[in-house]
Parts: C-alpha cells; sequence; structure tokens
C-alpha cells in the first residue's frame, strides 16, 4: 500500500531540523493532496505556473495562514501578479528583473520576500546569475527599498554524483557567507533555498535551511 501524503509529510519531518522549512512544490498537484498537506502541517506551498498557481489559490482561500512560494522562471510581464500573489519568489534570476520587481513592489505598497537565484554550476537549462555577475550586482541590489532580499536558491544540473552535488551545495553557502561579510544593509543572505527531492539531505547538510520537496510527497507527475 502507497503511504499517504500525510505519511510522507510525518516521516520527511522527522529526518529534518526543525530549523529547517518545508516547502511542497505543489505543481500538478490537486486540491485534495494540497489539503491533505496542510493538514500534515505544511504552510508553505510554491508554484511555478502564475494561471495554475492563481486558482489553487482561489480554491484555498480558506486556509489563511499558507505562505505562497513563486519558484518559476518569471516573464516580466507577469511580475505584477506575483508581486500581488505570492509571500515570497525564489526565482529572482538577473538584474533588469529585480529591478522591476523592486518598482513594482512599490506601485503596489508591497513588500515581498525574494531569495537570489544563482547558478553555481555551468548549467544551459537553467536560469540564473552567474557568480561574477552577482557580486556586481550587489551594490545596486542593496538600494532597493521594496523588494525584500533574504538570501539564495539554487538548483543544480541533473547528474551530478552524491559527492558533487554536496560541493555544489557548499559553494552556495560559501557564496552567501561572501556577501553576508560584506555587511550590506538590505541583503540578510539568511535564507538558502537548496534542496528537492532526490537531494535535500545533501543540502541540508550544506546548511540549507529551505528545502523544496515535491515528488517525495505527492509522486511523479508529468512535468
Amino acid at each position: 500500500m502507497t503511504d499517504s501524503v500525510s505519511e510522507k509529510i510525518q516521516r520527511i519531518k522527522q529526518e529534518i531540523p526543525k530549523t529547517v522549512k518545508l516547502i511542497a512544490i505543489t505543481k500538478q498537484v490537486g486540491i485534495k493532496p494540497m489539503r491533505e498537506a496542510y493538514a500534515a502541517g505544511v504552510r508553505d506551498f510554491g508554484e511555478n505556473r502564475l494561471q495554475e498557481a492563481l486558482t489553487k489559490q482561489d480554491q484555498l482561500q480558506d486556509l489563511t495562514d499558507i505562505s505562497w512560494h513563486f519558484i518559476g522562471h518569471i516573464q516580466t510581464n507577469k511580475a505584477k501578479k506575483i508581486i500581488e500573489n505570492f509571500d515570497w519568489i525564489h526565482s529572482v534570476d538577473r538584474l533588469s528583473l529585480a529591478r522591476r520587481l523592486d518598482k513594482l513592489a512599490q506601485d503596489c505598497h508591497l513588500r515581498p520576500q525574494a531569495l537570489l537565484q544563482v547558478k553555481i554550476l555551468p548549467d544551459p537549462n537553467k536560469y540564473g546569475w552567474e557568480v561574477p555577475e552577482l557580486l556586481s550586482a550587489l551594490e545596486e541590489l542593496n538600494q532597493y527599498q521594496y523588494l525584500k532580499i533574504r538570501g539564495l536558491m539554487t538548483i543544480l544540473p541533473l547528474g551530478l554524483s552524491s559527492e558533487e552535488t554536496l560541493k555544489a551545495f557548499q559553494e552556495t553557502r560559501k557564496l552567501a557567507t561572501i556577501i553576508r561579510q560584506k555587511n550590506y544593509s538590505n541583503l540578510s543572505m539568511e535564507q538558502l533555498s537548496m534542496g528537492m527531492s532526490a537531494d535535500y539531505l545533501l543540502a541540508i547538510k550544506a546548511e540549507a535551511n529551505v528545502i523544496r520537496l515535491g515528488r517525495i510527497i505527492f509522486g511523479p507527475r508529468n512535468i
């Protein structure tokens, strides 16, 4: 018999520190399993497709303490809707987008929490800041008053060994430390969003405090 959503979540919670935030990634997941995850104590849900997320938010309005996380690549024309409907944005992957989000947040009188998506290893299939590019943008990013930059997010290339995966996560943590040591007033770097269903334990070993789990909770989807 297949374990229920609740049983899977409870097993995961037993193996991760209480200081690690579990985000349930619910793309292509129905409302019923999302409610099961909520009943099991999950309050953070991640989506990468705006329209699908808005439909779910409408259907889950009664669950008023959910925090919604946007984790997908952001097209500029959808940025305003994302600002208005998500508490966290994990995928700020370029300076032009960060600049746009800060202006939209000001216009909407909102202060969304944001993570900078960094490409710690070369990968033509992933978006994200190259490390030198990010370091050169820090002065401008620190000037933003409405987009609250709270840390880094990374998604690693497919096919890495466990050793390569751990090293890449450790490099991401080191990058956050380097930025933190510069003592920018508006770049806290307190959140490290690293690790998904296949590698979250390695991410935690590298001091991730946010993990994004979908398949291990809800099963495979046609993505």
